[in-house]
């Protein structure tokens, strides 16, 4: 039960309620009423709240693991204080977001790097193979922006998402980089829970190849 106003607006509609009256969230709308819910203009209490207004949803607190000398794909993710998840029909159309990663990276000359995004096991986009100038230890920068297009499940929903990863070359200070983009609307669902992560992969395991990153924020831009 929640007390409310003698005057008070649901659902867009002014009902009048004798003071110190309660009113039971539950019949206001289908699902579970909580102190993670909110009511929807559809009748239906879902995890909230939904905001235009930016905040940050995760913070890496240390590095990431160092992918060196192996072509095993590897996250670009430590801990940090926040969250990755978001819980079953926790997205709304246009939910977006950025992230920002940062850190060193060497690599052998034409050997390529791979960069995934994913939610859990789904892929949400693939950059493909990128050939690598050779450089030792130079600082790599990567952002990364996503929009949830449409919600549901699997072939109904739908998140575009798009990167760019630049690092500068050894050889004369000149940056180097390469974007993707995808749309995942086949295998992408909001109605389970999603957990991002983001990963990359070498092609050889040259001891010349390695990269971690040092800083890695996360926030709701929309």
């Amino acid at each position: 039960m929640i007390i409310v106003r003698p005057l008070i607006n649901v659902l867009g509609k002014i009902i009048k309620l004798p003071k110190n009256s309660y009113l039971d969230p539950t019949t206001l709308g289908s699902g579970t009423p909580s102190s993670t819910t909110i009511l929807y203009g559809d009748s239906t209490w879902k995890p909230g709240p939904p905001s235009s207004i930016s905040y940050g949803l995760f913070a890496q607190t240390a590095n990431s693991p160092t992918l060196t000398a192996t072509t095993a794909e590897g996250t670009l993710i430590d801990g940090g204080v926040g969250s990755l998840s978001v819980p079953a029909n926790g997205f709304n159309a246009g939910d977006s977001f950025r992230a920002d990663f940062g850190g060193l990276m060497s690599a052998k000359n034409a050997d390529t790097i791979r960069i995934r995004v994913k939610a859990g096991a789904v892929i949400l986009c693939d950059s493909g193979p990128f050939s690598m100038p050779g450089i030792t230890n130079q600082v790599w920068l990567m952002s990364i922006n996503f929009t949830i297009r449409a919600i549901g499940g699997a072939g109904v929903a739908s998140i575009v998402t798009l990167g760019n990863l630049h690092v500068l070359k050894l050889a004369g200070g000149t940056q180097e980089g390469f974007g993707f983009n995808s749309i995942n609307n086949t295998t992408f669902d909001t109605t389970t829970s999603n957990t991002l992560d983001v990963t990359a992969q070498w092609s050889s395991n040259s001891a010349l190849n390695s990269i971690y990153s040092d800083i890695f924020i996360l926030n709701k831009i929309y």
